[in-house]
C-alpha cells in the first residue's frame, strides 16, 4: 500500500511515503518512521501540491 518517494535513495535519507488506494485522500508518511504519523491530504489537493513542484522543477 505504501510507496517511496522516486527521490528517496537506499542510504536512509530524508524521504517520503505515500499510500494509494484510499478514496479521496492521499496518506504521507516519514519513511524513517513507518510506524509514526501519517499526514492526510484530500486528493485534489495533493495533485495541486505535486503539479506545483514540478512546475517549479521545469523552471528552474
Amino acid at each position: 500500500m505504501w510507496r517511496r518517494s522516486s527521490y528517496s535513495n537506499q542510504e536512509g535519507g530524508n524521504c517520503v511515503e505515500v499510500a494509494d488506494g484510499l478514496p479521496g485522500v492521499i496518506p504521507v508518511r516519514d519513511s524513517k518512521v513507518p510506524g509514526g504519523p501519517a499526514l492526510v491530504f484530500a486528493t485534489g489537493s495533493w495533485a495541486a501540491f505535486i503539479g506545483e513542484l514540478k512546475a517549479v522543477r521545469h523552471r528552474v
